[in-house]
């Protein structure tokens, strides 16, 4: 127990000195996931990057919809837009369609508060810098205390536990994978509204691998190329 106890913090202390900022993602150009419900392709979830004068942009575009007997149930259409400069985000925008119902969200960094500024649907707050939002892609949110919500711009407090290696086989290529889950601090919140992730990341390149969680059915996120 000891050794293994001793093992999870050697890996938190090499992990956080070696991999902490998205200089690390600047050589991507795209990453392209397939989106899955109880194990059916119901849509995608895709990402462009774009680097220049040391501004890192990125921007999201995710679709997928539900259906029954030819009916569609459940329609989501949402995109976003990142930005990055000295290994801080200075913007954010989402726009969340769904079904009719419509969510924004917009996150700018205030130098002088030296903190983040947002504004959403359902929240008019501030947030300390280091809180990323919660797009997954950036490895450097398994250090964060909490992360920021894309749709509608709420914090969510979060506890991070590695869970351990696994061989991850996708569309014909085998990863060594970091899993962790993440959950929330707060026991009190609604089941609707708690997180409980597993997040796997490729151990060499830090790429997020596949994303599944449990709610109104079983999810997958899983990567399906990048370059």
């Amino acid at each position: 127990m000891k050794n293994f106890t001793l093992s999870i913090i050697l890996f938190f202390v090499f992990f956080t000195q070696s991999f902490s900022h998205t200089d690390h993602y600047k050589s991507l150009n795209s990453l392209e996931y397939e989106l899955f419900r109880n194990n059916k392709l119901i849509g995608y979830h895709n990402y462009k990057f774009e680097e220049n004068n040391e501004i890192l942009k990125v921007e999201s575009i995710i679709k997928f919809k539900i259906r029954k007997m030819g009916v569609d149930l459940y329609k989501y259409d949402a995109s976003s837009k990142e930005k990055y400069k000295n290994n801080q985000l200075v913007e954010f925008s989402s726009k969340t369609i769904q079904n009719k119902k419509i969510k924004k969200t917009e996150i700018n960094y205030d130098k002088k508060k030296n903190k983040l500024i947002i504004t959403g649907s359902e929240n008019n707050i501030t947030s300390p810098k280091e809180h990323p939002v919660g797009t997954w892609w950036n490895h450097e949110i398994i250090q964060a205390k909490a992360q920021i919500s894309a749709i509608s711009g709420r914090i969510i407090e979060q506890k991070v536990t590695f869970v351990g290696k696994e061989k991850l086989n996708l569309y014909g290529k085998t990863y060594n994978a970091l899993r962790f889950n993440f959950a929330s601090s707060d026991e009190s919140l609604p089941d609707k509204k708690k997180l409980n992730t597993d997040i796997w990341y490729d151990e060499k390149t830090n790429l997020w691998l596949k994303a599944a969680f449990d709610k109104t059915g079983y999810w997958e996120y899983r990567l399906k190329d990048y370059n």
